[in-house]
This record gives C-alpha cells, sequence and structure tokens, in this order.
C-alpha cells in the first residue's frame, strides 16, 4: 500500500508555482500545487480527461472556462474536457491544492 504525507510533499519556490506528483499510473495522475502569493498556473484545457482541483490550505481563485471563484480550503472543483482552467493565488499566503486528472494525458 502505498501511502503518502502531503504536508511533507510540499515545496515552494519563489520564481514559480511547484507540481510535485504524489501518484502516477496510466490511468491517472495526482499532483499536488504549490502557489507562493501571486503565483499563478496559467489557463489551459485537456482534450479527452477530466481534472480536479481541491484546496488543501489557502485560498485563490480558480477558473474553469468563463467562470471564476474564490475558493479556501474544503472546497473542490471539477474542470471537464476541452474547458480552459487555472489558479491564481491571489491571497497573501500560500496556496496548496490536490489536483486530480484522468485519464492520464
Amino acid at each position: 500500500m502505498q501511502v503518502v504525507e502531503l504536508a511533507a510533499q510540499e515545496h515552494f519556490s519563489p520564481a514559480k508555482f511547484q507540481k510535485v506528483n504524489i501518484f502516477d499510473s496510466p490511468r491517472m495522475f495526482c499532483d499536488i500545487y504549490c502557489f507562493e502569493p501571486g503565483q499563478s498556473q496559467t489557463p489551459h484545457a485537456h482534450e479527452g480527461a477530466d481534472k480536479i482541483y481541491y484546496v488543501l490550505e489557502g485560498k485563490g481563485t480558480f477558473s474553469v472556462g468563463a467562470e471564476e471563484r474564490e475558493l479556501g480550503p474544503g472546497l473542490a472543483v471539477l474542470c471537464p474536457p476541452g474547458e480552459d482552467h487555472g489558479v491564481t493565488n491571489t491571497s497573501g499566503q500560500r496556496l496548496v491544492v490536490l489536483v486530480f486528472m484522468a485519464p492520464h494525458p
């Protein structure tokens, strides 16, 4: 059984947000994204794959398609295939997001 303590995997960089792989298979991946204040993920889309963002710590602005919303700990958002999506840490604190995507791109 693979067990991971997510908080121990967090990694931040002043240069850009960090993607830390937690689990990976040919069918899916699960990462944590670690954002310093002001850092963002450029909106992009994945054809044929669903993505879920789940906020672990902090607050950020999440965009999916034409919608934008600030989310905090315990909230999740679905990014359907082909929809532009992205994240911006608009708070003054660090933002940590659990990310799950299937099928693996």
